[in-house]
């Protein structure tokens, strides 16, 4: 089961209300977000919108604020909200035993379309 899944560091890296990013090679940035309430989730890198990095935004509940023009990014599904309209890929976590695993297959079939697109 590790196998499928990307160890990507200790939880406590991450402070709550923060966000981190991972580089992929070849492929998109990934921002990792710790909430409030000890829930972590991860996105690809881009507000919908302008591309704005959305790990640079506020986290407040389980949504991010993009830091370039204010979307609101439900950080469950990737779906912008309220009027807004788009979304942005989401990538399966999981956290065991204080560590922060993403599924290597999310990571990696992003990296592949990015390389396929070029």
């Amino acid at each position: 089961m590790i196998g499928d899944w990307l160890d990507i560091g200790p939880t406590d890296q991450i402070a709550p209300g923060n966000a981190r990013t991972l580089p992929v090679r070849g492929g998109e940035e990934i921002a990792v977000f710790h909430t409030m309430d000890n829930q972590f989730y991860a996105l690809v890198n881009k507000c919908p919108h302008k591309q704005g990095p959305l790990s640079q935004g506020i986290v407040h509940g389980n949504v991010v604020t993009c830091p370039l023009h204010n979307w609101n990014i439900s950080l469950k599904t990737g779906e912008a909200l309220g009027d807004d309209e788009g979304c942005v890929p989401t990538i399966p976590l999981r956290v065991d035993a204080g560590r922060i695993y993403l599924l290597r297959e999310a990571v990696v079939a992003k990296r592949a379309a990015v390389a396929k697109a070029a």
